[in-house]
C-alpha cells in the first residue's frame, strides 16, 4: 500500500480518485471537459509512475509532480491551471489581504477611478470591494506570468479587469428589436408600448436591466426613429379623442400635437432623472449614449429637438438648474440633411445652441471624409459610437467579416465589444532603448500578447450562457439574440469587436526626439501606421474583427506616468507632469488655435477607426458664429467633434457662466463644474469637492488647446 506524506508530516493512502477529483477542477477552471477516456489515459500514466518509484511513501511535492507531468504530456492547458492552483493558499492571503486594505480605502476615504461612481454610497462601496476581488481572481486565474509582468510593469493595460471574466463591454444596444412584439423581462412579460410616454418608460427599464449586465457604454442608436413611431400611436389616440369631442378636424390636429410634445418632454425628463440617479449593479451610474438627428418626418425631428430642449434647460431647482450628464447625446451629422437648405436644418441649429450651452452633444460626420462616412454614404447605415467613442468595424448580413457581393450590406446595430487593451508606447520605446533592442520587435511581442489574450477572451465568454443577459441574448437585444437562456453565447461573438488601445502618442514624439505632435509626429503617424498594419494581419489570420482604438485615458493618464517614472524615471515632456496625454491628441498646454488643433490630430483621423474623436477648447469669449463654423468644419473633415467649455453653476443663488471658482453674484463657493473628462463630460467640482482623480485634475487645470 502506497501511502502520501502530506505537508504536515501526516500519512494519507495513495488514492487516485483524488487524482481524479483535482485535475477535474483544473480542467474546469479552462473550460476543458475530460471524458472518461481522457481520465483513463492520465490515470494510468500517473499509476505507472507512481509504481515507477518503488517506494510506499511518496512525499506530496513528488505526487503534484507527477500529476503534472501526466497533464503535460496529454493537455498542457490543464496541466498549468493544476500549478497555478496548487499553492492557492499562500497565494490567496496575499491577495486578500491586499483586497483588505483596498476594501479599508474604498470604505473610509473612497475611489476616483471612474468619474461615473460615486464612491460615498455603500452600494457603491460594495460593488468597488467586489471589483477589487474580482480583478484579482481574473490576474490569477486568467494571466499567465509574462503577462501579469506586462500589466504590473505598464506596457500594457488591460482595461475593466474586475468585469472582463463576467460579461462584455460596450455595445449598440438594439432596442427596438427588443420593444417590437413585446418582450419578457424579469420573469414579466412587457407588451409592445401603445403609446410614447409608455415607451420613455419602458425604454428606460430595458436601459438600466441590461446596462447592468455589462461594462463600457450602452448605446441607443437612433432614439429619435425608434420614438417615431410610438408618437404616432399617441398622436393617433389623441386625435380620435377629441374628434369624438366633436372638435374640428384642424383643432384635433393641434390639440393631438400639443400632447404628443408634451409627452416627448416628460419622456426626456424622465430619462434624465433615471439616467442620472438609479444606480447600476456595478455601483456606478451606466454610461449611456443616444444618437439623434436623421430623422426626417415630424415625430422624429420633434424628438431630437425636444431632447436638445430639455438637455439644455437642464433639471434642478427652480433658479438652480444644470445640465445632467446622461445620457450623452451624439448628433448624427448629413451635410445634405443638416446643410443650410436642408429639410433638417432647423434641427441643426438646435443642436448648435445646446452645445453652446451645454458642451453636448456631440457631433459625427456621416457626410466628410473618413470611415463612419464612407459606410453611410455607400449604404446609409450610420454607426453610432458606443459609449464615448469606440467604434464597430463593419459585420456583413451575409459575408461576414467581407461582402459577399455587392449587394451585401454592413450590419451595426445589436452589436458590442469583448474589451479593450491598450499599448503605453513610451514606455515600449524606453525598453527597446534599454535593451539595445529594435523598438519594432519590443511592440510585435507586446502586439502578440494582446493578440492571445482577445483570443482567450472570445473563448471565455463564448463559454456563458445566454441567461446571464436574457434582454441581450434572449429577447434580440444583441444581433442574433434569440437564443434559449441555457444556450451558449459564442454564436453571437463572430461579430464582437476588440479593440487594441494606444495612449500619449503625443509623449511618445517627445521621446522619440523631443519634439511634440505639434512641433513633428511623423514617427507617431509611422508607428500608429505600423499598428494598423500588424493588427490588420491578426485579423485576418484569426478571423476575429479586432480595431485600433484612441483610448479615452482617465485614472490611466495618471498610472502611466507612474508606472514610467519607476522604470525609467523623470524625463521632460515625457513623464515630469502627472499624467500622459490621451490616445493621439496634442498636449492639453499647447497654445495652438482649433483650426490647428483639428488639423494636427486629423493625421491621426483614419489610422485609430475603432475609437476616436476629437475636440477643441473654445475661449470664453468665443462666439456662436466661430462656434457654428469650427462645428461645420469638422463635419467637412469627417469627424467625430467635442465641444469643451468649462462650465460652472452656483448651487446657491443659480447663476453660471464659463468658468468661474467663485460665484460673482452671490460669492458662494459652493459650485457645481462640468468639464469633458475624456469623450464624455463628468463633474470636475460637486459641493466643493470632486469625483475626478488628481492625475485628470492636473490636466484639466493645465488645458489650453483641449
Amino acid at each position: 500500500m502506497v501511502q502520501v506524506i502530506k505537508k504536515d508530516g501526516s500519512l494519507e493512502d495513495y488514492d487516485i480518485n483524488k487524482v481524479v477529483k483535482a485535475i477535474s477542477k483544473s480542467a474546469e477552471r479552462v473550460l476543458v471537459t475530460f471524458s472518461q477516456e481522457d481520465l483513463n489515459k492520465i490515470c494510468s500514466r500517473v499509476n505507472s509512475n507512481v509504481e515507477n518509484l518503488h517506494t510506499n511513501q511518496v512525499p506530496i511535492k513528488t505526487m503534484h509532480s507527477i500529476v503534472e507531468e501526466a497533464l503535460e504530456t496529454f493537455f498542457p492547458k490543464v496541466a498549468k491551471s493544476y500549478k497555478d492552483y496548487r499553492d492557492y493558499k499562500q497565494d490567496f492571503v496575499a491577495m486578500l489581504d491586499d483586497i483588505y486594505k483596498k476594501s479599508q480605502s474604498i470604505m473610509y476615504i473612497g475611489d476616483k477611478e471612474n468619474a461615473n461612481s460615486d464612491s460615498s454610497l455603500v452600494s457603491t462601496k460594495r460593488s468597488l470591494i467586489f471589483n477589487q476581488l474580482n480583478k484579482e481572481l481574473y490576474k490569477k486565474f486568467f494571466l499567465n506570468k509574462n503577462e501579469i509582468q506586462a500589466i504590473n510593469d505598464g506596457y500594457i493595460y488591460i482595461h475593466d479587469m474586475s468585469a472582463r471574466r463576467d460579461t462584455m463591454n460596450c455595445c449598440l444596444f438594439n432596442v427596438e428589436e427588443v420593444l417590437t412584439g413585446g418582450f419578457e423581462m424579469g420573469n414579466i412579460w412587457y407588451n409592445e408600448p401603445k403609446t410614447l410616454d409608455t415607451a420613455f418608460d419602458v425604454i428606460g427599464d430595458i436601459v438600466l436591466s441590461a446596462a447592468s449586465q455589462q461594462y463600457g457604454g450602452f448605446t441607443i442608436p437612433e432614439c429619435d426613429k425608434i420614438l417615431s413611431k410610438y408618437a404616432q400611436k399617441t398622436y393617433d389616440l389623441k386625435y380620435e379623442k377629441y374628434k369624438n369631442l366633436g372638435l374640428s378636424d384642424e383643432v384635433c390636429k393641434q390639440e393631438a400635437l400639443k400632447d404628443v410634445q408634451y409627452e416627448f418632454k416628460q419622456g426626456f425628463q424622465g430619462w434624465e432623472y433615471k439616467f442620472n440617479t438609479v444606480a447600476s449593479s456595478r455601483g456606478d451610474y451606466p454610461f449611456i449614449a443616444t444618437t439623434c438627428g436623421l430623422s426626417t418626418d415630424l415625430f422624429g425631428k420633434m424628438a431630437t429637438k425636444t431632447l436638445l430642449e430639455v438637455r439644455k434647460n437642464g433639471q434642478g431647482k427652480k433658479e438652480c438648474k444644470k445640465p445632467v450628464l446622461f445620457p450623452k447625446i451624439i448628433f448624427l451629422y448629413d451635410e445634405e440633411l443638416h446643410g443650410e437648405n436642408g429639410p433638417c436644418h432647423d434641427v441643426f441649429e438646435a443642436g448648435i445652441e445646446c452645445s453652446s450651452k451645454t458642451m453636448y452633444p456631440d457631433w459625427l460626420s456621416l457626410t466628410g471624409e473618413g470611415y463612419v462616412p464612407s459606410i453611410y454614404k455607400k449604404y446609409k447605415k450610420a454607426i453610432s459610437p458606443m459609449g464615448c467613442r469606440a467604434f464597430l468595424s463593419p459585420w456583413y448580413e451575409r459575408g461576414g467579416m467581407k461582402p459577399a457581393d455587392e449587394n451585401d450590406e454592413p450590419i451595426f446595430v445589436g452589436r458590442f465589444n469583448v474589451g479593450a487593451i491598450s499599448l503605453h508606447l513610451p514606455m515600449i520605446l524606453a525598453k527597446a532603448r534599454k535593451e539595445n533592442k529594435d523598438f519594432y520587435e519590443v511592440l510585435d511581442y507586446y502586439l502578440e500578447m494582446i493578440r492571445n489574450l482577445h483570443l482567450r477572451t472570445y473563448e471565455y465568454l463564448g463559454q456563458l450562457r445566454a441567461s446571464t443577459n436574457p434582454l441581450a441574448y434572449c429577447e434580440g437585444g444583441f444581433l442574433g439574440g434569440h437564443l434559449k437562456p441555457s444556450d451558449k453565447i459564442e454564436p453571437l461573438l463572430k461579430t464582437a469587436t476588440a479593440s487594441f488601445g494606444i495612449t500619449a502618442l503625443n509623449e511618445l514624439q517627445e521621446l522619440y526626439n523631443k519634439k511634440s505632435l505639434v512641433e513633428d509626429g511623423q514617427f507617431a503617424l509611422e508607428v500608429l501606421d505600423y499598428i494598423n498594419k500588424k493588427v490588420n494581419e491578426f485579423k485576418e489570420k484569426d478571423g476575429k474583427l479586432y480595431a485600433i482604438y484612441g483610448t479615452p485615458a482617465e485614472n490611466l493618464c495618471g498610472l502611466q506616468v507612474k508606472q514610467f517614472r519607476r522604470l525609467y524615471g523623470i524625463i521632460p515632456n515625457v513623464s515630469d507632469k502627472e499624467y500622459v496625454s490621451n490616445s493621439f491628441h496634442c498636449h492639453v498646454k499647447e497654445e495652438i488655435s482649433p483650426i490647428e488643433k483639428q488639423n494636427k490630430e486629423g493625421r491621426f483621423w483614419n489610422l485609430c477607426n475603432g475609437g476616436k474623436i476629437q475636440y477643441v477648447r473654445y475661449p470664453i469669449d468665443y462666439n456662436k458664429q466661430a462656434f457654428k463654423t469650427l462645428v461645420k468644419r469638422a463635419m467637412d473633415l469627417g469627424f467625430y467633434e467635442g465641444v469643451n467649455l468649462s462650465l460652472s453653476y452656483c448651487d446657491d443663488c443659480g447663476y453660471s457662466q464659463l468658468d468661474m471658482d467663485i460665484c460673482p453674484k452671490c460669492g458662494s463657493k459652493n459650485l457645481t463644474k462640468i468639464d469633458r473628462m475624456n469623450g464624455y463630460l463628468a463633474y470636475s467640482r460637486v459641493k466643493g469637492d470632486t469625483r475626478l482623480n488628481s492625475a485628470k485634475m492636473a490636466e484639466i487645470k493645465d488645458r489650453r488647446s483641449m
